[in-house]
């Protein structure tokens, strides 16, 4: 179902949850009676995945807490903590007090209101990045929201968990939560960093898999004993190693886990779906759809237009965060789990959930056709133009950070260039971070973590590597993600620049042929020779051993030269 969904590009968030149904009790599981050997492809009871499910989640937040960086908070304030906040109460209010209205009790309503005032993350990122939207304001606006959400599931789930203790319960678990959590931020700040560093430095890729889930199993342990959700040690697992130099190539760890036990997790969520159920409800499911997506598609364009936004973005982001989302599940499931709510009633929202996050897609395409003959959009407030959630800014990378990447990121610095740079070095990359340069550790030819580093819109790629192997598969590799990257590559001499030149570089520097023509100036020059001819003699050698070079990869793309692509980056004096 999933490779299915991925060719139609479909989320597979939908896709999981239809598979859900089809193996769950109301689907295939009904004929395992009669069918024996539907049996081994069938579940008839969904509680039985229910502690890999509760895992998955813990992963999301994980992975959304090294996301929440104090930094990208404090540049997305406005679009968060004012957009976000302010849609997240009112939807919920608005919601809460419509199914209040129809008769559902005051219990139901509030879980209600919180659920289904939730959007989905997964889906809309997903559609937005696919549409190449995720850069405009539509894209900044519905992140700033989504972000919020994010942040704002805490609290809830945590409310969830503890409604309907009495007075003493409530205070003691209130103060030993407190207490738990204070020991998990305290404990992180000491433990993890030099955890990680004494992980690194054995060079075992599987041992760094382990110390990722070791952190995140401990932590989400840790806040179950005390009866406060797992999501919460994992959110604050998350939050602390987001500020850590480990943070990228965590993300790209355990994001193959995290997709496979969310995923797990949705499954969970369609087996509890009935379709003949929802088949004779289809009436009132199709209305409360319709109202939710318009209701929260209102609240949200009016919003958006108070802080600054045209009206036509402020309506084409509330028709993509309109629909549920998965933490509406969450919600959900945690509520029917502490039986605030029953399971007969929880069915409904959930259904109702599930029916508009598989209408995202479309609301998006009628975003997309109210926008055309549209006037072109005025510049819009510059306090509004922050990063994106994943800081997508475009840059320099640098692979590499040792001797020849530290000079080449002090002279990015002379002309005012941002760059980001990766190192596989932990304490090399510790000392460069405790002098608040922008260095991460990981590995760098892994192409997904060129993706987190947003390869996608980079000004250019830096390859310093003394590993020359290594250098190859990163040039190979960036090449294939993108045609256009410039990219410069140190050699290890001029049979290796040629070679550099074939795979993609669009310029290979041999440390050969640089420490002769340096040696060559000095000497010219300690001769008495004057500085300009020998520089304008240098640069032209210079020139013919490059082409020499070049005529040694026959097969190599013909790019421009990449030192005047670099030069023309570089902001203009006056």
């Amino acid at each position: 179902m999933i490779p299915l969904f991925h060719r139609l590009r479909l989320s597979p968030v939908l896709g999981f949850m239809l598979v859900g149904i089809a193996v769950g009790p109301f689907g295939l599981a009904m004929l395992a009676d009669r069918l024996p050997l539907l049996g081994a492809i069938t579940l008839n009871r969904p509680e039985a995945i229910g502690p890999i499910a509760e895992l998955g989640i813990s992963m999301l937040m994980f992975m959304i807490g090294l996301e929440l960086s104090l930094e990208r908070l404090r540049v997305m304030h406005r679009l968060v903590f004012g957009f976000g906040l302010s849609q997240f109460v009112l939807c919920a209010v608005a919601i809460g007090a419509i199914a209040y209205a129809i008769g559902a009790p005051p219990a139901l309503a509030a879980v209600s209101g919180f659920a289904l005032s939730m959007s989905s993350t997964a889906v809309v990122v997903q559609v937005l990045s696919q549409e190449k939207r995720l850069g405009g304001p539509v894209g900044r606006a519905s992140l700033g929201v989504l972000l919020l959400q994010d942040i704002a599931a805490v609290p809830v789930l945590f409310v969830i968990g503890v409604f309907g203790m009495s007075g003493n319960m409530l205070t003691w678990t209130i103060a030993e939560a407190t207490l738990v959590i204070l020991g998990l931020i305290v404990a992180g700040r000491l433990v993890l960093r030099p955890l990680f560093r004494s992980v690194v430095r054995t060079g075992s890729p599987e041992l760094f898999v382990a110390a990722c889930l070791l952190v995140i199993l401990a932590t989400s342990l840790a806040a179950a004993e005390v009866d406060l959700p797992m999501e919460l040690g994992s959110l604050i697992a998350g939050l602390l190693l987001a500020e850590t130099e480990f943070r990228r190539q965590i993300e790209v760890t355990i994001d193959p886990f995290k997709g496979l036990l969310l995923g797990v997790f949705l499954i969970s969520v369609g087996m509890s779906l009935d379709l003949a159920d929802i088949a004779a409800d289809a009436p009132r499911v199709v209305l409360a759809g319709v109202v939710i997506i318009t209701v929260k598609a209102v609240i949200i364009a009016c919003l958006a237009r108070a802080f600054g936004l045209r009206w036509l973005t402020g309506a084409q982001a509330g028709l993509l965060l309109g629909p549920g989302g998965e933490f509406g599940f969450v919600i959900l499931a945690l509520a029917r789990a502490g039986g605030i709510v029953g399971a007969d009633v929880v069915r409904f929202p959930l259904v109702v959930a599930v029916a508009t996050m598989a209408c995202i897609p479309l609301m998006s395409t009628l975003g997309r056709l109210m926008s055309r003959g549209a006037p072109v959009a005025p510049a819009i407030d510059p306090a509004l133009l922050v990063p994106l959630l994943d800081d997508a800014t475009p840059r320099v990378i640098i692979a590499g950070f040792g001797r020849v990447g530290e000079t080449v990121a002090s002279m990015l610095e002379v002309h005012s260039v941002s760059y980001v740079a990766v190192d596989s070095d932990a304490d090399r990359v510790a000392a460069q971070r405790r002098s608040r340069r922008s260095v991460y550790w990981g590995d760098i030819t892994q192409t997904e973590l060129l993706h987190r580093l947003h390869v996608e819109t980079a000004r250019a790629l830096v390859v310093t590597m003394g590993d020359h192997a290594a250098s190859d598969r990163l040039v190979a590799a960036a090449r294939a993600v993108r045609a256009d990257l410039l990219i410069v590559a140190r050699a290890r001499d001029a049979r290796h620049a040629a070679h550099l030149y074939a795979i993609g570089a669009t310029d290979a520097v041999p440390e050969t042929i640089e420490a002769s023509l340096q040696l060559s100036e000095a000497v010219l020059v300690d001769l008495g020779v004057p500085m300009g001819p020998v520089i304008a003699t240098i640069h032209e050698r210079r020139a013919e051993m490059q082409a020499e070079i070049k005529a040694m990869a026959p097969h190599a793309e013909v790019r421009p030269l990449g030192r005047r692509r670099l030069r023309d980056m570089l902001p203009r004096a006056g």
